[in-house]
C-alpha cells in the first residue's frame, strides 16, 4: 500500500486491532444468525509525510450506507458546540443573506439549522439517506453526494461557490484526502474560508485513544500533515483553535494562498509543539500497540471481576468508539448484557460484532445497575448529569480510556 497523500510506500505499522465489522453497521434481530462481514482494522504511518492511515480494505460506500445510524443531534453538548461555532462564524466573517455556507458531511442538519434560522443561504452535502432525510425535515437543503473535486466544480458552475465551508469531523473520513482538499479549494470564493475540525493525532497518542480508530476514519491527522495536504491543493492555514471535543481536536481556518487573511501566530506555536514532541520521527509512533492492549486488558479484567462478584453492569452509548474497544477485547453479552442509547435509529438493534442489544435509556431507570460503562467517554460528564438520579441511588459510572476510571 502507498500513502494516501504523498504515495510513498508504507512499511511502519502503528496499530492492529484485528478483524472488526464497520463500527456503525448495527444489526437488526433477523441478521444475528447470518454471516457478518469483518475487515482488518490496521493503521500504518507514512515516514515521509507522517500521515497515519488505515490499510485499504473498505470503501467509503461500504461504511456510509443509506441506513447510516449516527445522528449528530442526539448529543446536546454537540448541538451547543455547533451553535457556538455558527454564531462565531457569522460574527467574525460577517455572513448574511448574500452569503453562501456549505457544510460537507452535514449529517442531520445539526449545524446548518443555525444558519437557516438566521436567513443565511446554505447547502448540506451528505451521502447517507437516513441523516439527509432528517436534515431536510428541518429545512436544511441537502445534496446527497460524496464530496470531491468533481462535485465542487459542478457546484461552482451552478453559481454555488462558498463564503464558508464547514467540515466537522469529515477530513479523517475521506479515503482520497488530496481529491477532497482539491474540492475545498475549488468550491471557495476568492476570500472564502474553510474550517475543518478533526481529532488531533497528538492527543490520540498522548491519551491512548485507540478506540477512536475505526473503518470510517481513513486518516489520523497532525497539523503538520494537514498543512502539507492543504498546501498541495493551493490552500493555506491562517488560524487555528484547540478544542476539547472528541478528546482533543483542532479547528483549522484555511483560505486560498492569495487571500488576504492574516496568519495568526498560534498556528506556528502548535506546529512547533508537534515537532518538539517528535511527530516527524518514528519514535513518536512506537509502542502505541502495547498501550492499546493494556487499556483493553484493564477493561476486560474489570468486567470479569464484576461478573465474578455477582454485580450488575450495563453500557451507555452505542458509539463507534465503544464498538472498537468491545470487539478488540472480545466482549459479548455474557459480560455486558445491554447498552442504552438515545438514538432511536439504534434502539432495538444490536452492536456489530459483539451482538449486545441496544435499548432506550428509559429502561435504565428501572434496572438501577451497580455500574454503567460509558462507551463514548468524550461525553461522560453529559451522560452522568443526565443520569444523576442513578448516581445518587448508588450506581457508579465507568470509563475505560485512557485508563479505567470509576466515579
Amino acid at each position: 500500500m502507498n500513502c494516501r497523500h504523498c504515495s510513498s510506500s508504507l512499511s511502519r505499522p502503528f496499530l492492529d486491532l484485528g478483524f472488526q465489522p464497520p463500527s456503525n453497521a448495527y444489526l437488526p434481530a433477523e441478521a444475528l444468525n447470518e454471516p457478518e462481514m469483518t475487515y482488518p482494522l490496521r493503521l500504518q504511518v507514512c515516514e515521509d509525510c507522517w500521515l497515519v492511515q488505515t490499510e485499504d480494505y473498505t470503501a467509503a460506500s461500504d461504511v456510509f450506507t443509506a441506513d447510516y445510524a449516527y445522528f449528530s443531534s442526539i448529543s446536546k453538548g454537540w448541538l451547543d458546540h455547533a451553535k457556538a461555532y455558527s454564531d462565531q462564524m457569522i460574527a467574525r466573517f460577517k455572513l448574511g443573506a448574500d452569503s453562501n455556507v456549505i457544510e460537507v458531511a452535514s449529517n442531520d442538519g445539526y449545524l446548518l439549522r443555525n444558519f437557516v434560522e438566521m436567513g443565511i443561504p446554505c447547502l448540506g452535502i451528505e451521502p447517507t439517506d437516513s441523516t439527509a432525510d432528517a436534515a431536510e425535515a428541518i429545512g436544511v437543503k441537502t445534496l446527497r453526494r460524496f464530496f470531491g473535486a468533481d462535485l465542487a466544480r459542478e457546484l461552482v458552475l451552478e453559481g454555488c461557490a462558498a463564503d464558508l465551508v464547514a467540515g466537522n469531523n469529515v477530513f479523517a473520513h475521506v479515503p482520497d484526502v488530496n481529491d477532497f482538499a482539491a474540492g475545498l479549494a475549488a468550491i471557495l470564493k476568492p476570500e472564502g474560508v474553510i474550517t475543518l475540525e478533526f481529532p488531533h493525532l497528538m492527543r490520540l497518542v498522548e491519551f491512548g485513544q485507540f478506540d477512536t480508530v475505526y473503518h470510517e476514519h481513513f486518516s489520523y491527522l497532525s497539523l503538520l500533515t494537514v498543512t502539507r495536504i492543504l498546501d498541495k491543493a493551493g490552500l493555506r492555514i491562517f488560524d487555528i483553535e484547540e478544542l476539547v471535543t472528541h478528546g482533543g481536536s483542532l479547528r483549522v481556518f484555511a483560505c486560498r494562498k492569495d487571500a488576504a487573511h492574516v496568519r495568526m501566530s498560534h498556528v506556528d506555536d502548535i506546529i512547533a509543539e508537534e515537532r518538539r514532541r517528535g511527530m516527524e520521527s518514528s519514535a513518536f509512533y512506537d509502542g502505541f500497540q502495547q498501550r492499546a492492549e493494556a487499556i483493553k486488558n484493564e477493561l476486560l479484567s474489570f468486567l470479569l471481576k464484576v461478573k465474578s462478584e455477582g454485580r450488575s453492569i450495563v453500557a451507555y452509548g452505542a458509539a463507534a468508539k465503544g464498538n472498537t474497544i468491545l470487539n478488540f477485547a472480545g466482549v459479548k453479552p455474557d459480560l455486558l448484557p445491554v447498552v442504552y442509547d438515545a438514538a432511536k435509529a439504534k434502539q432495538g438493534k444490536f452492536l456489530p460484532g459483539s451482538h449486545i442489544p441496544i435499548l432506550s435509556p428509559d429502561a435504565l431507570r428501572t434496572m438501577r445497575p451497580d455500574y454503567v460503562l460509558i462507551l463514548p467517554w468524550n461525553i461522560a460528564d453529559e451522560v452522568i448529569r443526565q443520569n444523576d438520579d442513578l448516581r445518587q441511588a448508588g450506581t457508579r459510572f465507568v470509563t475505560a480510556v485512557p485508563e479505567l476510571k470509576i466515579v
